[in-house]
């Protein structure tokens, strides 16, 4: 069975931090890219940070400098450090590879307001 599991968004205040998991299937996760993605309400789903197999890294504008991934191959989980979030961070998070798989987890929501 293919799981997507992730966990630890919140409600937080600009400025703060959070640290969102995504706990992959191995079928997912092994030798391949992994993404976190993010969808605000009426806006199309977006990849936000990505980490190749080999732990090469890359963002998107909007959040480089403020957001790093990582993974624990061992755990088959994905990480994602938010720092300095912002009001426009507010969305729901999902991880996936990326490419993007069929498959998508219940997502974890982020909301960052005063």
């Amino acid at each position: 069975q293919v799981q997507l599991v992730e966990s630890g968004g919140g409600l937080v205040q600009p400025g703060e931090s959070l640290r969102p998991s995504c706990a992959a299937s191995r079928i997912i996760f092994s030798f391949n890219a992994m993404g976190w993605y993010r969808q605000a309400p009426g806006k199309e789903r977006e990849l936000v940070a990505r980490i190749s197999s080999g732990g090469s890294t890359n963002y998107a504008d909007s959040v480089k400098g403020r957001f790093t991934i990582s993974r624990d191959n061992a755990k088959s989980t994905v990480y994602l450090q938010m720092n300095s979030l912002e009001p426009g961070d507010t969305a729901v998070y999902y991880c996936n590879r990326d490419p993007r798989s069929i498959y998508w987890g219940q997502g974890t929501q982020v909301t960052v307001s005063s």
